[in-house]
């Protein structure tokens, strides 16, 4: 199974050689990988090329974008830009971020997932963040959710889903598409990946009022916005992101932002979640 990895890159040469090692070392090696060097002013560009040259399934792309840091946006038209260098000669296609150490299984036992099940549309394991001296797991989302810095789709769920949403939310829709398309989503609670960056540290305050513009385009509908709303400021420990959070679904939605999904998708993500969360309750 051949798998190709894409890595958006931005000021990243404090920890790229520490993922790009972990790559390298793997059990069952990617047949390519991208680095998108995303209008870096630092040397991620000559870390990479120094990798390059040792390892020719190695490549540099250069991307000229806004410094400004918006969750989403940015980081995915990176990744299309890398993803457009690459050939349709694989499987499995992988977006990571560059600031994650492997275990050096970690694909090997991805790849096993997706061959034990040709339903299986999207793989991945869980971040864990350094915390006084341990290592915890990042807990920012329910366990069944893969996180945006480690996802990987077999080929034929990711152009069902028409590959990834350049706005904050393509992290969450994609699963959900993965759904209405009766493709399976597989979390590996084995497989530990040391996340270096705490998520969303270079966001800026423009990006506090994304996450409710991103509920709304997701289709979710008022209510299901505040529950969604009220968790993830509870679990981020910021219980005032919630006023943010509404804001931002108000602001879409009286401005009509298009929604990522047609309105088929928005329905049926509106009933996957209410059942979801009467799971929860009941």
């Amino acid at each position: 199974m051949n798998y190709y990895i894409v890595i958006p890159a931005h000021n990243e040469e404090e920890f790229i050689s520490l993922t790009l090692e972990s790559l390298i070392s793997q059990t069952h090696l990617p047949k390519k990988i991208v680095i998108v060097n995303d209008n870096s002013t630092d040397n991620t560009a000559e870390i990479v090329l120094a990798f390059a040259k040792d390892n020719p399934f190695i490549t540099l792309v250069e991307k000229k974008s806004s410094a400004i840091h918006l969750p989403g946006s940015k980081v995915i038209q990176a990744f299309q830009k890398g993803f457009e260098s690459l050939d349709e000669d694989y499987d499995v296609i992988v977006k990571l971020d560059a600031d994650l150490i492997f275990p050096n299984n970690y694909f090997e036992t991805i790849t096993k997932h997706f061959n034990s099940d040709p339903t299986i549309g999207m793989v991945g394991g869980f971040c864990y963040i350094e915390k006084n001296g341990e290592w915890i797991l990042e807990n920012l989302t329910d366990k069944d959710h893969i996180r945006g810095a480690l996802k990987a789709y077999r080929k034929k769920a990711f152009e069902q889903m028409g590959g990834l949403k350049p706005q904050m939310g393509w992290d969450t829709v994609d699963e959900l598409l993965c759904k209405f398309y009766n493709w399976k989503v597989v979390t590996d609670e084995s497989l530990h990946v040391k996340h270096l960056k705490p998520t969303g540290a270079n966001y800026n305050k423009t990006a506090r009022y994304k996450q409710g513009e991103a509920f709304y385009t997701l289709g979710y509908g008022f209510w299901i916005t505040s529950i969604a709303s009220a968790k993830l400021s509870f679990m981020k420990k910021k219980p005032l992101l919630f006023f943010d959070y509404i804001q931002g679904f108000l602001k879409a939605k009286s401005e009509k932002k298009p929604l990522m999904v047609t309105q088929e998708q928005a329905k049926f993500i509106r009933s996957y979640r209410l059942k979801k969360m009467k799971e929860k309750l009941f």
